[in-house]
């Protein structure tokens, strides 16, 4: 059975749960409540499996904090035996505006710390990415980037969830079933 890591970035923890920086888990989270399935603690992170049209998905919400993403991404590959084909590492960016996604096969980090240790863990940037804009504003950018993406999310922005939430679940199935190229072509233009 052709086997999926699917990888959603954050923080663990009750902290962190409602801050821009954990889009990845948050997608997650709403999968699973979505398809009716659980998370268990495993080393480095929390992981559930789940086939999906005869693929076996396994989801990752990695237990290192963000800055250490790469640690359980390159052991959960190996032990899985998964391809780098068929890893999608989901995060929040900073440079796109809210609500946007954005889907490549490749790509520099951006700044986004768990997207660097990720690709210095597994030795490549040719991963692919799903990024969730968040928006930050120019006068933001005088501050720290750190403490807006560890900020808790805006009323008018949790509004915008939900519908946000489900749009990045059909990209993430669409990667699954129709690969990376024609995702793109699918989604890149009309998100």
């Amino acid at each position: 059975m052709v086997k999926f890591l699917i990888v959603g970035l954050g923080n663990p923890g009750h902290l962190y749960e409602k801050t821009r920086h954990n889009f990845g888990f948050m997608i997650l989270d709403r999968i699973s409540e979505k398809y009716f399935f659980y998370f268990s603690k495993k080393k480095l992170g929390f992981i559930s499996e789940f086939n999906h049209n005869n693929k076996l998905l396994f989801f990752l919400k990695p237990s290192t904090y963000m800055n250490r993403s790469g640690i359980a991404v390159k052991y959960w590959m190996k032990k899985e035996k998964i391809v780098l084909k068929n890893i999608l590492v989901i995060s929040d960016d900073i440079y796109l505006d809210f609500g946007n996604f954005r889907l490549r096969g490749k790509g520099g980090n951006g700044g986004h710390n768990g997207l660097k240790n990720i690709e210095q863990e597994i030795g490549t940037s040719h991963y692919a990415r799903l990024r969730f804009g968040v928006g930050i504003n120019k006068d933001h950018f005088k501050k720290k980037t750190d403490s807006y993406v560890l900020d808790n999310w805006k009323d008018e922005e949790i509004n915008d969830l939900s519908y946000k939430l489900d749009v990045g679940i059909e990209i993430i199935f669409s990667f699954v079933k129709n690969g990376l190229q024609k995702t793109m072509n699918m989604f890149n233009r009309h998100i």
